[in-house]
């Protein structure tokens, strides 16, 4: 990261505004506004991941930092910000378009510059901080025609906004600030938002900053929030939305519908300060949006991410994402990878056999997507390993991994060899502990989420006599997914396990019944084949379960009748269910 910082005075609107500067003036310039009760800092290691490619810029707004405090609300009026701006851009980047990033009520306030003078920049990133005009025509829009859902979200978001109406109280939030509100601030960004502090960040000038700054608030809430303008831009324009945002409402992105129409989102699962808390995703979304917009090359992973990102009519639901699923060659896996394919998704089919994950990445295309065949033994650790780097080299890192590999295997226990259960084990345990492992650290280092699927079985909570190896894997893959699903979720990464019950698939046609000879083993697998086949229900249904999954982010669905009531037996009845798996199936 580059550290030298060059600092100068920008003469604003009768305000002396401190500006720092990092990076070669010469690049393509972008400029960070900060918000409220902030200062220039909390910008330090996003600027310093984008000084090696851009000329940035960032300035203490008036009342904060090292910048003037000015008296009077009038005096933090939208025209007054603007003219600060203008300043700024004059001075770092004169008659050059530059690149705005804003936080919270940096972000308000570029809001107003780019629907404004949108001629001065080439692109525009929002971060928890929306246009006032938006919102209150969005808040009179879910009033005028009311719905139980509108209202609910208006309603989230007036308790959100519980500050607002504190900082519309004359004298007391000064008072709150200068009387010792900055050790509770300091402490709740380092248990709400994950955010330790650090030099500079929160600012030794907080509490002159936090009083000062309230004047924002006095001086254009109310009047915009009244009397809204039409707001449009034409500038490409990008919204971070961080999830967990204790104070803007994820359902606020709505409010730019139909102001924007160059418009992508980006969601995240982080709180309010996520310049603080995920500088990483934050500085490579910058980088992307303001390489796009500016016509520059992005590799096919960043293009399919910007696709991803973008809104726009007829968008399918999983356009431009990649998923990985293993097992892709047939049955659950194929209707499962064509699932997504439908859907916009682009998709890596993974299987043993080679030349079935062919054919089901070749159906996959036809369906218009992109698609990619590989072969895969999810039991070998290395071959895993490799698999997994090639697909982040070529692809980039899976937003969806499936892992569907899996063999079937019944018998008696003690029929069952040594050979038998490692078998088992390694392709239906050890696979998806390996994709999961792999794939879920890319997830991670990633910083944008992601969602693990595993599939388990209805056998995993029904025991029976005849299933010791195939349902204690499955078991065991549903447990994992519970632990991993606790693990991951703090980094955004949903994980859910899917238990089908009787599903027709080739996995009957390929199980092993050990302590049967061949012609036995034939028997009883056509028996079993012509059972599933009578049942009558198809991957096909198994595939949009696990669709919904991932959308909905659900962590257990169990897949047919027969394993909805088998789930409800073991919660219920353990003891009758015990009974249950003495009967001898076969």
């Amino acid at each position: 990261m580059s550290k030298e910082i060059r600092r100068r005075r920008v003469r604003g609107d009768e305000v002396d505004l401190a500006v720092y500067e990092q990076g070669d003036p010469s690049h393509p310039t972008v400029l960070l506004v900060h918000g409220y009760p902030d200062t220039h800092a909390v910008w330090d290691e996003v600027a310093g991941r984008l000084a090696a490619r851009f000329h940035v810029v960032r300035y203490d707004v008036r009342g904060a930092g090292a910048s003037s405090r000015p008296s009077g609300r009038e005096r933090y009026a939208f025209a007054h910000l603007m003219a600060d701006l203008r300043a700024v851009l004059e001075a770092t980047a004169p008659g050059r378009e530059v690149h705005l990033v804003g936080h919270d009520w940096g972000s308000i306030q570029s809001w107003e510059a780019v629907c404004t003078m949108p001629e001065r920049f080439a692109s525009f990133t929002s971060i928890s901080g929306p246009c006032l005009d938006h919102v209150a025509h969005w808040t009179r829009r879910n009033l005028t025609r009311p719905t139980p859902r509108r209202l609910a979200r208006s309603a989230g978001q007036a308790l959100r906004s519980w500050y607002i109406y504190l900082f519309q109280t004359p004298l007391l939030p000064e008072l709150m600030w200068r009387s010792g509100l900055s050790g509770p601030f300091g402490r709740a960004l380092e248990i709400g938002e994950r955010v330790p502090r650090r030099p500079g960040h929160p600012a030794r000038t907080l509490p002159r900053d936090g009083a000062a700054g309230v004047g924002l608030y006095r001086a254009n809430m109310a009047e915009r929030l009244r009397r809204p303008r039409d707001r449009r831009t034409d500038v490409p324009t990008q919204i971070i939305v961080p999830t967990r945002d204790l104070f803007v409402s994820p359902h606020l992105v709505g409010a730019a519908a139909g102001h924007v129409p160059h418009l992508s989102l980006r969601p995240i699962a982080a709180g309010h300060w996520v310049p603080r808390s995920h500088p990483g995703p934050v500085a490579r979304w910058i980088t992307e949006h303001a390489t796009a917009a500016a016509g520059g090359t992005l590799t096919p992973a960043e293009s399919r991410a910007l696709r991803r990102a973008r809104v726009r009519p007829g968008r399918r639901p999983f356009e431009a994402s990649l998923v990985v699923v293993t097992g892709a060659g047939g049955g659950i896996g194929r209707a499962t990878a064509l699932a997504f394919a439908e859907r916009g998704a682009e998709v890596i089919a993974a299987d043993l056999d080679p030349d079935t994950a062919r054919h089901t990445a070749d159906l996959a295309v036809r369906l218009g997507g992109a698609a990619h065949p590989y072969r895969i033994d999810v039991a070998d650790r290395a071959a895993m390993e490799e698999f997994a780097a090639t697909v982040r080299k070529r692809h980039g890192v899976p937003d969806v991994v499936v892992n569907n590999a899996g063999i079937g295997m019944a018998g008696a226990f003690l029929d069952h060899s040594a050979e038998d259960w490692r078998r088992v084990l390694d392709v239906n345990l050890w696979g998806v502990i390996h994709g999961s492992r792999l794939f879920g650290a890319q997830m991670a280092e990633r910083g944008e989420g992601g969602h693990i699927v595993n599939t388990a079985s209805a056998a995993a909570y029904t025991p029976s006599r005849m299933l010791p190896a195939y349902a204690t894997s499955k078991a065991a893959v549903l447990m994992l997914s519970e632990c991993l699903r606790a693990d991951l979720a703090g980094q955004g990464i949903g994980v859910s396990a899917i238990c089908p019950g009787v599903v027709d698939t080739g996995i009957t046609r390929t199980a092993t019944f050990v302590g049967a000879g061949p012609e036995k083993q034939e028997e009883r697998r056509r028996r079993a084949a012509r059972a599933y086949g009578l049942r009558g229900y198809g991957p096909e249904g198994v595939a949009e379960r696990i669709v919904a999954a991932v959308r909905e982010d659900i962590a257990l669905v169990p897949v047919t009748p027969e394993a909805r009531a088998g789930h409800l037996g073991a919660r219920l009845s353990p003891r009758l269910m015990r009974l249950f798996a003495r009967i001898d199936a076969g």
